[in-house]
């Protein structure tokens, strides 16, 4: 999937990109503040640590991964780096109710086959049979493309149905 127009894309919304990223690392250096200036029993201080140490790890992803954005063309998802999120012909369905388990301000694609473990923190994720869009992205843009790859969706089923 190399090429093709652009029909939708999802990009993280400058404010809550920064507002996420600065949350994540703010429980980062809490958690190790905590673990140094008041030190709890060994164990939980080291805990406090890890946590502090896996917050800052998490800043770090997400201010890497939101700084791509997902685009939607005729053969599928992929990032603006060129990354195949998934091909259009393994969307199974496509699920942006109340209750589903997706992103903030997202919508969750199931697919045909299972996909691999992949994660962009506050952009997108994929595990099993199920890829989340969304997270510190504007409801506008998931909206636009969720709509999209639903008239594409009928489309297709509609022709081969």
């Amino acid at each position: 999937m190399s090429g093709g127009d652009v029909l939708a894309i999802v990009a993280a919304s400058p404010a809550r990109r920064l507002l996420g990223v600065l949350m994540l690392g703010g429980i980062g250096v809490l958690s190790i503040s905590v673990a140094f200036f008041s030190p709890p029993e060994l164990v939980w201080q080291a805990f406090m640590i890890g946590m502090g140490i896996a917050g800052l790890w998490m800043a770090q992803r997400m201010y890497a991964a939101t700084q791509t954005q997902v685009e939607l063309t005729e053969e599928g998802l992929r990032d603006s780096t060129g990354q195949v999120i998934v091909p259009m012909d393994e969307i199974e369905s496509i699920d942006r109710g109340m209750l589903a388990f997706k992103p903030s301000n997202g919508f969750l694609i199931r697919t045909r086959t299972h996909q691999s473990r992949r994660w962009q923190p506050g952009l997108w994720w994929s595990m099993g049979r199920r890829i989340g869009i969304g997270g510190v992205t504007p409801g506008h843009q998931t909206k636009m493309m969720s709509d999209v790859i639903s008239a594409i969706l009928l489309e297709r089923d509609g022709a081969g149905g």
